[in-house]
């Protein structure tokens, strides 16, 4: 039978993304405290792939994916998307993965875990770009309930602590806290993201939940 995946394309149009979305898999996750932190992702892998194939096998995704079983951590996105470049011959490779990461609250009267939405983005064409993506919810301490969210989205030039990056992004929105304005939260974070230097580019998307509607901010600079 007919590899008809890898035959030549004579149609010169390129496959600009092609691959596998919302794959459920367990990953570990680096904790200062604990070391590890298991949790479940979802995982997106996809690749560019040049005008002379005419796709690329989906079952190899997965059987890339499997081959780091019980090893995939997100300092080896690294070595994944590389064996996705090569093994389909790709232009380049992308993998997305969202995962939930948990923290003791630091309140004593407010005892639990806090739960934060995590994004990591990693490409490949010449070299590697990697973007983490967190999600931390905003309690102010004259608002009712959930005051809204503050998304930042950050490149790194060096290793920091996931747990170190939630706590100074919080601690800048306790320091805003009296205006509590989308406006000066945006940028009372943005100033605190400029002087961490440990990350070399940054964007807030600060929201805030009003009644009927939601308004929001945003803020990007790069630091290299």
């Amino acid at each position: 039978m007919k590899d008809i995946q890898n035959l030549q394309d004579d149609r010169r149009i390129s496959i600009r993304k092609v691959g596998v979305k919302t794959i459920p898999y367990p990953i570990t996750v680096l904790d200062r405290q604990k070391k590890l932190q298991h949790t479940v992702a979802t995982v997106d892998m996809y690749v560019n792939l040049p005008h002379h194939f005419k796709g690329t096998h989906m079952s190899r995704f997965v059987e890339i994916l499997n081959r780091f079983h019980g090893k995939f951590d997100l300092q080896k996105i690294h070595l994944i998307l590389q064996e996705m470049k090569e093994q389909l011959d790709a232009e380049a490779a992308h993998l997305e993965v969202r995962f939930p990461y948990f923290l003791e609250r630091s309140t004593s009267n407010d005892a639990g875990m806090e739960r934060y939405e995590c994004r990591m983005h990693g490409s490949l064409q010449e070299c590697v770009d990697l973007v983490m993506e967190l999600t931390v919810p905003i309690t102010l301490p004259k608002s009712l309930g959930r005051w809204g969210y503050a998304q930042v989205s950050v490149r790194f030039n060096e290793f920091i602590w996931l747990e170190d990056l939630i706590s100074r992004v919080q601690q800048a929105i306790r320091a805003g806290a009296e205006s509590a304005s989308v406006e000066s939260l945006c940028g009372q974070l943005g100033d605190a993201l400029q002087a961490t230097s440990e990350i070399s580019w940054f964007r807030v998307e600060m929201e805030n939940l009003a009644d009927g509607c939601s308004t929001f901010a945003t803020v990007e600079s790069s630091l290299s």
